[in-house]
């Protein structure tokens, strides 16, 4: 496939229009793309993606061991078989994208290294104007667009957090954030300290263990994993029975899904009997009279997303020896390491912060609605794609308790659906709009933070859209009910105003 810095880039001077904008062309941007052909292929349309190619998430993280944490066969589109082992590296998730660009033609609709720099709606023209910087050749210009699609993900690819703790001026090694990992970073015989729980440092640690002298996790809070083999047992025994290819994908895909769902109620309904088992799951993979203390959270399981060790390797490292954990705060750095609140001393020759990321909303972009400046945290969601006052636009939020791309899928059913729907009205304008018997009710922030609260999400609560108490105006993160929800939605039931 070709990737050129512009693919059917406009005239200089001249304004493209198009029916709808896609912007990113990540795991989200690519799935609606197809689902906007497939299910509306009346509709003009274009992907803008900053980065020279696609992939997003799974292009820009370059670090060692980079996989994903969900199964890919709910985390691959519904309509494009995985055939593979259910954890993938992203090698391959990119390769499963590279076929699904290519076998459905979407190449041609993308233009890389171009970046939205502004936004602004027009209710006399009834359409989005953005500017566009094209970073090969860093010329601007403007391309009008009936709705935006944004897929651009919710965090900041450009930089990760990494907290400001005492003394790091004093730290002579070299420290590194895992989401802009240096390709010249020789970690070989090393001391490493990966500071961070969670997904990255469990992907990290196994990664980097076998050529560094040590490692060490130094965390704030433990993390709840899950251990298991990379494989699929039904899908194999599916494949000895010579079924379809399609047919495995579907019948694995709905598995997973009422396995995970099954976990998930009782982590609400069960949270000890939850917590024992995950525990239980983890101590025979340990060293005998391991202190677990450093795998028990204080948090209720699925507050925070559970991370799932492939083949146990994390767990693997530490029975080695060549992998440590240590749970505390940093005191503060010192010119060898760190010493933290108790007095543990980690000396350590390179130290990662696999400690999370900035959110990002709706990729940082500028908007206005006819000059007036958009602020996000002053919209009210609906059903956690679209925003109160804010017309023709929709944002891919995915679940944290199941596989991101779940909802690609649905709300590309949703979207498309709405688009023949304003169609046969004969309307130009969709605004999400709270109705009368809205009016009194309760108004909170995006995310309950007793229904899930990761750290990052915590830190930037105050600059997302709000949410109501009411199914309408809330993302509950719950694909088993929105996947029969969604698409029964009534489209006329005041909730989205037409013009």
């Amino acid at each position: 496939m070709t990737q050129a810095d512009t693919i059917n880039a406009p005239t200089a001077g001249k304004t493209e229009h198009v029916d709808v904008l896609i912007v990113g062309a990540g795991i989200s941007g690519i799935g609606s793309a197809y689902h906007l052909q497939d299910q509306a292929p009346g509709k003009s349309y274009a992907i803008l993606e900053k980065y020279e190619t696609f992939g997003g998430t799974w292009h820009m993280h370059t670090y060692p061991g980079v996989r994903s944490d969900s199964d890919l066969y709910t985390f691959g589109y519904r309509f494009k078989p995985w055939t593979s082992a259910p954890i993938a590296s992203a090698e391959e998730i990119k390769k499963y994208m590279a076929e699904v660009i290519s076998e459905n033609n979407i190449d041609k609709h993308i233009r890389y290294r171009h970046e939205i720099t502004a936004a602004s709606w027009s209710s006399r023209d009834k359409q989005w104007t953005v500017t566009v910087t094209n970073l090969a050749k860093g010329e601007t210009f403007q391309m009008t667009a009936n709705f935006l699609w944004m897929c651009q993900g919710y965090y900041k690819h450009s930089q990760g957090y990494t907290p400001e703790w005492p003394g790091m001026d004093q730290y002579k090694g070299r420290i590194v954030h895992p989401q802009t990992w240096p390709k010249d970073l020789d970690y070989t015989g090393k001391k490493v300290l990966v500071i961070g729980s969670g997904a990255t440092a469990a992907t990290l640690v196994p990664a980097m263990a076998a050529d560094c002298e040590h490692v060490t996790i130094l965390q704030r809070s433990p993390t709840y994993f899950i251990p298991g083999r990379n494989v699929n047992e039904l899908a194999d025994t599916l494949r000895q029975l010579e079924i379809d290819e399609e047919w495995i994908h579907e019948i694995v895909r709905r598995k997973v899904l009422f396995d995970g769902q099954a976990v998930t109620d009782m982590a609400f309904q069960y949270p000890d009997m939850v917590k024992d088992a995950l525990l239980d799951g983890i101590k025979p993979l340990l060293p005998e009279g391991y202190d677990m203390k450093h795998f028990t959270p204080k948090y209720r399981p699925w507050q925070q997303r559970i991370a799932f060790v492939p083949e146990g390797d994390l767990f693997a490292g530490i029975k080695s020896g060549k992998a440590s954990m240590v749970t505390d705060e940093i005191e503060t750095f010192t010119a060898t390491g760190v010493r933290t609140k108790d007095g543990t001393v980690i000396d350590a020759d390179i130290i990662v912060t696999a400690t999370g990321f900035h959110l990002s909303v709706l990729g940082d972009i500028p908007f206005d609605l006819d000059g007036k400046p958009l602020n996000w945290a002053d919209t009210v969601t609906y059903r956690g794609m679209m925003f109160t006052g804010v017309p023709n636009l929709a944002w891919v939020f995915g679940y944290f308790r199941a596989s991101w791309t779940l909802r690609v899928d649905i709300m590309g059913d949703f979207i498309t659906r709405l688009f023949k729907h304003m169609d046969a009205k004969g309307v130009h304008s969709v605004t999400p709009q709270l109705r009368p018997e809205d009016a009194d009710m309760p108004i909170g922030a995006w995310m309950d933070p007793d229904n899930f609260n990761p750290n990052y999400l915590m830190r930037s609560q105050h600059l997302m859209p709000k949410s109501g108490d009411k199914q309408e105006w809330k993302h509950d993160q719950n694909y088993t009910l929105e996947k029969d929800l969604l698409p029964a939605v009534n489209l006329e039931d005041g909730c989205l105003v037409y013009e």
